[in-house]
């Protein structure tokens, strides 16, 4: 069993399509699909859940695939960022706010080392972050660079590139 997992989500971005406004995101500014990647203490890859519209928070999106009631129900804490806010019991998140007390910068700051870097946080030894060093093997792959195919196929794509990953390593 796990001590504790990372959640994180990303968006591969796509070429624009017809139906474009729920594959766009509004953070990212293009369009894409939203997937979740959970990852072990080590930063490695467990799984990737199914490919969603890239409007879909990553919470929303979390949930849909039900990967919170299944770390729920198997009693495996996880540490998200920020946008899985609301999540539930079972997952260890950064505080929000500005006027924050000392425990709480303090945990933010612990919290900050694991996660990655795309969220803002800085680490003191510089470095890659668990969470993005999980993430490099799906990105770096130039089919999932920029996606031009089908949105139906997508899935399918990203399960073979780490396929592939872990098969080469």
């Amino acid at each position: 069993m796990k001590a504790f997992v990372i959640l994180d989500g990303t968006l591969l971005p796509i070429g624009r399509i017809a139906a474009g406004t729920p594959y766009y995101s509004g953070k990212h500014k293009r369009h894409g699909m939203n997937i979740q990647a959970p990852t072990d203490p080590f930063g490695r890859l467990l799984r990737v859940s199914p490919a969603l519209p890239g409007a879909t928070h990553d919470l929303t999106a979390a949930r849909g695939h039900g990967i919170v009631d299944a770390l729920a129900e198997a009693g495996v804490k996880f540490r998200a960022d920020k946008a899985y806010q609301g999540a539930g019991r079972p997952v260890r998140m950064p505080f929000r706010g500005r006027r924050l007390k000392r425990w709480q910068r303090r945990h933010n700051s612990s919290h900050a080392k694991i996660l990655p870097r795309a969220l803002g946080f800085a680490r003191a030894g510089g470095g890659p972050i668990l969470g993005e060093q999980a993430m490099a093997p799906l990105k770096g792959r130039r089919l999932l660079r920029k996606l031009r195919c089908s949105t139906n196929r997508i899935t399918d794509d990203v399960k073979a590139v780490l396929v592939l990953h872990h098969a080469s390593t």
